[in-house]
């Protein structure tokens, strides 16, 4: 039996009164900390149409509604940080190659895939210290554990094996930046604006893209040990600009505990979401650490020529970042989910199967834009349903993405060793990309109708 309109009205009103009780915060909620707020007139429970009063975003909406300079330094130390994680996927070629270690398959994919698994664990103790001490003090710290490995690599160089699984570790605490950057610069931002901020600020991804270009003739040029002492003049640089602009978000979270991470495990939402984010960073991470050695093992390039397209391929997705995040903003972060997790999916299929190096970087191009607008769509969304846990959140997400580029990596490096090419791979992360969008069709009702109704923005 339907319920009458007047029942169906009572128990609106209840649901809203309820979430926003959960979820409520002191007036600045909409800009100091990224938390959640009833948007104006009536929300539809489907989440697709909300009379929120948007405005157009651009470049003096960004400088107005936050402070710019601190969006603009994270995304320098992001940007800088995700240089240095990726060095040792860049420089694999030369690292590995029969006149240095000479590593095998299976070793040279591990190897990339270290820093990638220590990123992911280290988000989770950053974004403890973020909530403690601040994000700018978090940075400043993890900057000079990483310019201390630089410098350690570049005087004592990496002898081993052993010694670049070691290096990995340290680069390890560059990617766990992201845990850092992303709650600095969103908790500035009102929630309308979260896709936008977090994608900009995220798009420090494009480090990889410089990484590329540049390092593997750095390293034919001086030796590839060199590669680690030239990274430290733009440390010092980046150091020192973050130092003097960034500043704290006006009101910061409370001080976390270790147990506050076991404590949101128990709330489904938060395996939803790292989940999602495995597949989205973990497939565009991933990628951007192995497809130099493939494209050199498949299509027999020299190092430099394998990075100058491993570049190409990772531009599209940093760039995507916060295209994927605006389009969210405007349609959704499920809706625009559905289409990222289908093409990458589809184009991963692609690229194991064609044998023409174009196709194959066309597919490669796509699958890596798809992830990296995918990326942006996760955390548009991350910050309506976690507003007031977004540092712990940002650590426990970023967590899962990391995880997903170690077992992308490794899923390609096995696949080479027993197989003798990636196809097997690359199929088994597909066919997570299916997973995911099964995943969202089973949450995308509830959300809307529970948390997503009283959102200030599109979910």
């Amino acid at each position: 039996m339907l319920p009458s309109g007047r029942g169906l009205l009572g128990e609106r009103i209840k649901m809203i009164h309820a979430f926003h009780e959960k979820f409520e915060d002191d007036s600045s909620c909409g800009r100091g900390n990224g938390g959640i707020t009833i948007a104006k007139g009536s929300a539809r429970l489907s989440g697709r149409k909300k009379s929120t009063n948007t405005r157009t975003l651009n470049l003096s909406t960004l400088k107005k509604s936050g402070h710019f300079p601190t969006l603009v330094t994270a995304f320098l130390y992001f940007d800088y940080s995700f240089m240095v994680w990726t060095l040792l996927g860049v420089l694999a070629n030369q690292i590995a190659a029969p006149d240095s270690l000479n590593l095998n398959a299976q070793q040279r994919f591990f190897m990339v895939s270290v820093p990638i698994l220590f990123g992911g664990l280290f988000r989770l103790a950053l974004g403890l210290l973020v909530d403690r001490i601040g994000a700018k003090r978090t940075g400043i710290i993890a900057q000079l554990v990483v310019m201390t490995g630089l410098a350690a690599a570049w005087i004592f160089g990496l002898k081993n094996y052993e010694a670049t699984l070691a290096m990995g570790a340290v680069l390890g605490v560059a990617g766990a930046s992201f845990a850092v950057a992303m709650p600095q610069a969103g908790r500035w931002y009102p929630p309308n604006m979260q896709g936008l901020v977090m994608g900009l600020a995220g798009a420090g991804n494009i480090g990889v893209v410089i990484d590329s270009l540049l390092a593997p003739r750095l390293a034919n040029a001086f030796g590839w040990p060199s590669v680690f002492g030239f990274a430290l003049i733009p440390a010092v640089l980046v150091l020192v600009i973050y130092i003097i602009f960034s500043k704290e978000p006006p009101n910061p979270a409370s001080p976390k505990k270790l147990g506050d991470y076991f404590r949101m495990f128990r709330d489904r939402d938060v395996h939803w979401f790292c989940f999602f984010y495995t597949v989205t960073f973990g497939g565009f991470v991933g990628l951007a650490y192995s497809l130099g050695m493939y494209f050199k093992d498949r299509f027999g390039l020299t190092p430099a020529q394998a990075g100058d397209l491993v570049a190409l391929c990772t531009a599209i997705g940093a760039l995507g970042r916060p295209i994927g995040g605006a389009i969210s903003d405007r349609i959704g972060g499920i809706r625009s989910l559905h289409v990222y997790y289908t093409v990458a999916g589809c184009a991963l299929v692609l690229g194991g199967l064609v044998n023409n190096l174009w196709l194959n970087v066309a597919a490669f191009f796509i699958a890596c834009g798809a992830f990296g607008m995918g990326n942006g769509s996760v955390f548009q969304l991350l910050p309506q349903r976690f507003g007031k846990e977004l540092g712990l959140m940002t650590g426990l997400v970023g967590c899962g993405g990391g995880l997903g580029g170690f077992l992308l990596a490794n899923m390609m490096g096995l696949s080479k060793q027993h197989f003798g090419n990636y196809l097997a791979g690359l199929l088994i992360f597909a066919s997570l990309c299916v997973l995911a969008l099964v995943g969202l069709k089973l949450v995308k009702t509830r959300w809307r109708t529970t948390w997503g109704a009283v959102a200030a923005a599109r979910i």
